[in-house]
């Protein structure tokens, strides 16, 4: 028996993947498929596989243009062309006539395209193998889904060196998630820095010594061969299925819970096993178990102050302890977050009586230690986290070790394996954090003498309340007959001067075109429009900045100026006025003010690079600009671009947020860097990348990663870096921090150099204003007040497990 899968296996592995003869079933030229009809696709010559359109998940209005089992009842999707770019109703891929694969939207713009033009490609074909491919005339492949898998791997298929698979977000999100399989030498699973493209060390790999250069999967298995073609190892096997592999479907799936599981579908139902996907292997068995290298940042399983435990399904699951809730209740595995008042650490009482410790066997939190205790009993341990306002658990070993934690909590499991025994600091039931209110009910003469004036004041209150509603009807019915009135006369103004109360001019096309010279002096250039220099015609000459939209959100005049409205009623020394606009046919154009200095990034980055003093200047204009925007403007704003080209200079180095408003102003895929974000990567809250609501914290968000950049004078990513450890500033910034090394981020920079106790409430701030969960960051109003000097900056949670999410 032995012998015999040797020989099967030897045979396998003889044969180039390339050369397995397949019958095509050609797609020619010119086809196209629509989301309008998705029973409508290209199937392969057996029917096993197909390639269109599928509803991207449970109750999703968008589509994958995707490849799956087209035999099985659950449509299993093994490749997207699209997981990060959902298609809406109405979008359509088209095999062109010149040979170009290309998915647009209802709108005809390219969102996917894969081009081989040029090699003169002759049709497609859905294979028997589940891939899809683009062949020459002489059945030569110019392009293939294999080569770009996604999360998924099917027999017949081969992983080369820097092959990925990148997991979903979640079982009915396909978008790209937290996990890698990577080969490079080694083929390892990792973590990622969500929403950073970058992964931590790995939690699982094979050991070859670095000589891995292929994975192979047929149907006998998966196997890691070297670059001479000698077998390395067994990653996952198909001999469970004896002699009848061929009478199976297999996939092998990177899952968005982090585990790689190789799964097999009995093709008839006399195989023997039930018809559904069952599972072959688990790489890993139990991930729960796993730790990262750095217990200081990151984690594996579950997000903050969650608990991994393994289910009976042998899959894990992630659970929020006692008295602490998801930050998203749709993702089961990211963080929680007390749902309770902290300790408050600015009082000297510290609150502590309002507090008990929830006992939790079989349960540790990994990381995060900031005391370590020997030789102390379980009482101890448990009064000594009480006590201390900083201590959010506390872990004690039967060996009589006591490690207090701080929040939040990292790498937390549940296993009846784990010695440890968790103190958990929470609320008690019938307390109160802070000053309480006492009711009484006691009937004296004064508590009834209270309750007669007590009635008394509701007549009258009753009364006013009547008057009042009264006087209103009366206003309203006036303003609707002046209303009426009104109608009767033509309107004085045009709808160019309509801007009531707001001194705001309406230029002409030719104005503005004869201002800035026929366009002719750029200022700087964006993905969705132009800012040109330009002097007014007037007697002052005036120089202002003239900004020319690509594309705005309706070519309908009234919502432009609608939204022109909105931003020229703002009115703040830190924020770019406004003077006027152009809204004549096609066009489109902002007039502002001109800033002499230029943007920050012109400032920061160079050797000429702004003082200590003027930088901390700058931060603290940038922060009270932010801070009308979100709390003093009548109608709230939400920048959602804050990046240092969008905070401009002018003679007196006065620093002014330009672009706020313009998220509306603009189409909704201009200020995407994926689908449904807005900003600029690296400088994006976590929360873009989740179903969670936007709010003015993500804009405190980026504001944290422009601090870092304002003290440390570099910028937020840089890859000609001495050590692979400073590329993200902010991993590095929080690094130093902990280490208490700051004088690496101080650099040469003598007068920040003197002002050290400065800089490290600065960076304090910063690391507040980049944290994970956006209720523990800051509003504006804190932030100028703690760069002011005005209230203390408190010791911030390390920040960096956050980075993974999203």
């Amino acid at each position: 028996m032995a012998f015999h899968y040797m020989f099967l296996l030897t045979i396998f592995l003889l044969l180039p993947l390339s050369t397995i003869a397949q019958s095509y079933k050609n797609v020619s030229l010119g086809s196209t498929l629509t989301t309008s009809d998705v029973t409508k696709f290209w199937p392969s010559p057996s029917g096993d596989f197909a390639f269109g359109f599928q509803r991207s998940g449970n109750g999703s209005s968008g589509f994958l243009l995707a490849i799956w089992f087209n035999k099985l009842k659950e449509k299993t999707i093994v490749w997207s062309a699209n997981r990060n770019n959902i298609a809406p109703e109405g979008s359509k891929v088209e095999l062109s006539v010149d040979g170009r694969l290309v998915l647009t939207d209802p709108n005809g713009q390219e969102t996917w395209a894969r081009d081989t033009a040029n090699a003169g490609p002759a049709y497609g074909a859905m294979l028997d193998t589940g891939n899809f491919v683009l062949a020459t005339s002489s059945s030569g492949i110019l392009w293939q889904s294999f080569d770009e898998p996604t999360d998924t791997i099917l027999p017949g298929q081969v992983l080369n060196q820097r092959s990925r698979l990148v997991s979903s977000f979640s079982s009915t999100n396909a978008s790209s998630g937290r996990f890698e399989l990577f080969l490079d030498g080694e083929l390892a699973l990792h973590t990622i820095k969500y929403p950073i493209d970058v992964t931590n060390s790995a939690y699982w790999s094979t050991v070859t010594g670095g000589s891995g250069n292929q994975v192979r999967f047929n149907q006998l298995g998966i196997y890691l061969h070297a670059a001479n073609g000698t077998l390395l190892t067994l990653i996952s096997s198909s001999n469970e299925t004896n002699s009848t592999a061929s009478q199976f479907y297999q996939r092998a799936i990177l899952e968005y819970d982090g585990v790689f599981r190789h799964y097999v579908y009995p093709k008839r139902s006399s195989s023997g096993r039930p018809m559904a996907w069952s599972t072959l292997h688990s790489i890993p068995d139990n991930i729960c178990l796993l730790l990262p290298q750095n217990l200081q940042r990151e984690w594996v399983a579950c997000g903050l102050n969650s608990l991994c435990s393994m289910g009976t399904d042998r899959r894990p699951r992630c659970d929020c302890p006692i008295k602490y809730i998801f930050n998203d209740p749709k993702d089961k595995l990211g963080s929680c977050r007390r749902n309770f008042p902290e300790q408050d650490c600015k009082v000297e009482s510290r609150g502590a009586e309002a507090f008990t410790m929830h006992e939790m066997l079989s349960t540790n939190w990994f990381g995060g230690d900031f005391e370590y205790y020997a030789d102390v009993t379980e009482d101890w341990c448990k009064q000594s986290c009480l006590n201390d306002c900083y201590c959010v658990a506390a872990v004690h070993h039967p060996g009589k070790e006591c490690w207090k934690k701080r929040y939040p909590l990292l790498n937390g499991r549940t296993d009846p394996e784990e010695a440890s025994k968790t103190f958990l600091k929470i609320t008690k039931d019938n307390s109160t954090v802070g000053p309480t209110t006492t009711t009484t009910t006691n009937t004296t003469p004064r508590s009834q003498a209270g309750e007669k004036r007590k009635n008394q004041s509701s007549v009258i209150i009753s009364v006013s309340v009547l008057l009042g509603s009264l006087v209103f009807t009366l206003m309203l019915l006036a303003l609707l007959y002046v209303f009426k009135l009104k109608g009767r006369y033509p309107k004085k103004f045009s709808a160019y001067q309509a801007v009531p109360g707001v001194n705001i001019r309406s230029f002409s096309y030719n104005e503005l075109e004869e201002a800035t010279n026929g366009f002719e002096e750029e200022l700087g250039t964006g993905a969705f429009s132009t800012v040109y220099k330009a002097i007014l015609n007037d007697e002052n000459g005036k120089i202002v900045a003239v900004k020319k939209l690509h594309k705005t959100v309706t070519e309908g005049e009234q919502g432009f100026l609608a939204e022109v409205n909105s931003i020229s009623r703002t009115n703040h020394k830190n924020l770019v006025q406004l003077l006027g606009f152009c809204n004549e046919g096609q066009h489109r154009l902002l007039v502002y003010e001109h800033m002499e200095a230029g943007s920050l990034a012109d400032l920061l980055f160079k050797d000429s690079r702004l003082s200590w003093s003027q930088r901390v200047q700058v931060a603290i204009d940038t922060a009270k600009g932010l801070c009308y925007l979100h709390e003093e403007c009548s109608n709230q704003i939400i920048h959602c671009d804050i990046k240092p080209q969008n905070v401009l200079l002018d003679e007196n180095l006065t620093a002014k947020i330009a672009d706020f408003g313009m998220a509306k102003l603009l189409r909704k895929d201009q200020t995407r860097t994926t689908t449904k974000i807005r900003g600029t990567r690296g400088y994006v809250a976590p929360e873009w990348f989740r179903n969670m609501p936007i709010t003015v914290k993500v804009d405190v968000y980026s504001f944290g990663i422009l601090l870092l950049e304002l003290i440390c004078c570099r910028k937020s990513y840089k890859q000609d870096v001495a050590n692979e450890n400073e590329m993200i500033l902010a991993e590095w910034a929080c690094d130093c921090y902990r280490r208490k090394e700051l004088h690496l981020l101080v650099g040469d920079d003598e007068e920040a150099i003197e002002d050290i106790e400065r800089f490290e409430k600065l960076l304090m701030v910063a690391i507040w204003c980049i944290q994970e969960n956006p209720a523990l960051r800051p509003s504006m109003k804190e932030v100028i007040l703690t760069l002011e000097g005005s209230v203390e900056v408190s010791i911030p949670p390390d920040p960096f497990s956050f980075i993974r999410f999203v």
